[in-house]
């Protein structure tokens, strides 16, 4: 008997650490599995911003008239950054670029969204072929899309130009006051196919009961739209109102294009092209990363203040 128990203690020790080496094993796999993606995402997303940062707070020392006599970094404190506000260029391509999202991005969405709501209603015929041509303009490059409009920009070049002036009409699409929202038009027709498509798949997600059960209330095309399927894209709508506010803070190939042709243009009209010249025409790349770190952090506190004050109305509701 007692061997017998031994024995049978013995069988018990080596299941219990089967188990627990199967519940170890278990506890890796998830971090075996996810390990390269994080390594990806850290050498590739946290270093890069890290090094941005560290950059921001830094200043480099030239020994010698032209730095022949070698170069050593020191922290800079916040002089970077007073630097960087210090013209008031950087400050006014900020509130240029505040001023294109408040109107450029709601006048998107908008198209967006009606767009979405109507190739998806029943009535709409060859829905496939009409989402394809409104999201090929995306696949354009933004560059190759800003070198087309300025075509259509340009005096003597033109169509628009050319047929106003026929009846009495001045445009100038390439002056002060105006080719901003030139530049609002190519974003919008470039992204507008793209955030519909994005509606589109939550207007998909949408259960047929729902729209089953409107019908048989007596409810029509424009009741459905405002008061089932316009409630249910809130996510949709989210998520695209939060990449426009991010990609207007990033507005770099269409400004830069357009530099060639339009005067008002400024090579810091836009605060990535303000960046973009600190970095590569005046060779202070510490300046430049503490503009980058703003931009981040603008597009950071903008997008959080959206998500805040629509989840907050959403609860209020």
């Amino acid at each position: 008997m007692p061997r017998r128990a031994g024995r049978d203690r013995a069988d018990a020790q080596e299941q219990r650490s089967e188990c627990e080496g199967g519940m170890n094993t278990q506890r890796r796999a998830p971090w075996i599995l996810i390990g390269p993606f994080l390594l990806l995402f850290l050498l590739t997303f946290v270093a890069p911003i890290a090094y941005a940062v560290v950059q921001s707070f830094t200043r480099v020392d030239r020994a010698g008239l032209f730095g022949e006599q070698g170069t050593s970094t020191a922290f800079a404190g916040l002089s970077n950054y007073v630097q960087a506000f210090a013209g008031t260029e950087f400050l006014a391509s900020i509130g240029r670029m505040l001023l294109f999202g408040v109107v450029q991005v709601p006048v998107m969405i908008l198209a967006a969204t009606v767009l979405a709501l109507l190739l998806e209603s029943t009535s709409a015929r060859w829905p496939q072929f009409f989402r394809a041509a409104y999201f090929m303009p995306y696949g354009v490059p933004g560059v190759i899309a800003s070198v087309l409009w300025s075509f259509l920009y340009v005096p003597g070049l033109s169509p628009f130009i050319d047929v106003a002036a026929l009846v009495g009409i001045e445009l100038d699409f390439l002056g002060p006051n105006v080719v901003l929202w030139s530049i609002a038009n190519i974003v919008t027709w470039a992204y507008t196919g793209y955030n519909m498509l994005i509606i589109i798949a939550q207007l998909k997600a949408i259960p047929d009961e729902i729209y089953e059960a409107a019908r048989v209330d007596g409810a029509g095309p424009w009741r459905i739209a405002r008061a089932i399927q316009v409630p249910l894209i809130r996510p949709a709508l989210m998520l695209t109102t939060i990449f426009s506010i991010i990609g207007t803070l990033q507005l770099f190939a269409e400004p830069q294009i357009l530099q060639t042709v339009s005067p008002a243009v400024g090579s810091e009209y836009t605060p990535n092209l303000a960046a973009y010249n600190s970095a590569f025409n005046y060779n202070d790349y510490n300046v430049a990363a503490a503009q980058a770190v703003t931009i981040a952090v603008a597009a950071f506190v903008l997008s959080y203040a959206f998500l805040y004050f629509s989840n907050r109305r959403s609860n209020d509701d």
